[in-house]
């Protein structure tokens, strides 16, 4: 991404309805799959500015790795300490060293030659039986303004995301789509986007009560993730084990 998204993510990662809902409901679902007083090892990969590293924190001990020295900044001024530079297609990490492997929305990104290599990565960074968790945009057609910023390179769709994660060696736990009670909204921002492309970005915060109402929109979902495969979304989301 651009310097400036970073600037402006670390600024909002921990306000935004978006990120504070999305955060929510994976932590729920790894609450399925993370027996509660157990000290995990984890890596976040592609940890950004660290706004979803610091409540990873819940589980165990959790390293961040992302190639931005300028997001490990971001992140290293949060107060987190377990930071790596390195790719997620070649993690600096020796085999089996993790019991848990994050991953959030960054196999979507330009950086990312290539999602089945670092899908393969994880699978050898973890232990057996380790728990992978990934989260990725949606659908091809519905890309936006935001896209650009952020340097959107490929969505997927559910059945296809889940076929690679299997081909690099997962079983899969849970599969479902994202984010699914406002894809009609976001279907019609993404319209008004390709007419109107200085439109603002996704990360601009919206006025406090619009910002309320969304997160509790979308936290609405949290229950559902585990229990049952959403339809459509705006995401999609595996739970996979090594």
């Amino acid at each position: 991404m651009y310097r400036e998204q970073y600037t402006i993510m670390f600024q909002v990662e921990r306000s935004h309805w978006w990120y504070r809902s999305m955060r929510r409901n994976a932590l729920a679902l790894l609450r399925r799959y993370l027996a509660p007083g157990r000290q995990y090892q984890l890596l976040d990969a592609g940890c950004g500015t660290g706004g979803t590293t610091i409540d990873l924190q819940q589980f165990g001990t959790v390293t961040g790795v992302d190639m931005s020295t300028d997001a490990l900044g971001y992140a290293a001024s949060r107060g987190l300490n377990r930071l790596v530079q390195g790719s997620i297609e070649q993690l600096p990490f020796a085999d089996a060293t993790f019991d848990a492997w994050t991953c959030f929305d960054v196999q979507y990104h330009r950086a990312v030659a290539e999602e089945r290599r670092s899908m393969r990565e994880a699978r050898r960074v973890l232990r057996p039986g380790g728990l992978a968790f990934f989260r990725e945009p949606a659908f091809d057609w519905l890309r936006g303004a935001h896209d650009v910023g952020i340097h959107t390179a490929r969505r997927f769709t559910l059945d296809a995301f889940v076929a690679e994660i299997q081909e690099a060696g997962f079983r899969i736990e849970h599969a479902t789509y994202g984010n699914m009670l406002l894809f009609p909204l976001a279907l019609l921002k993404r319209s008004v986007d390709r007419f109107l492309p200085g439109s603002p970005t996704d990360l601009s915060v919206p006025p406090a009560p619009l910002n309320k109402a969304f997160e509790a929109l979308v936290s609405l979902e949290g229950p559902l993730l585990g229990q049952a495969r959403l339809p459509i979304g705006l995401s999609v989301i595996v739970v996979g084990r090594a």
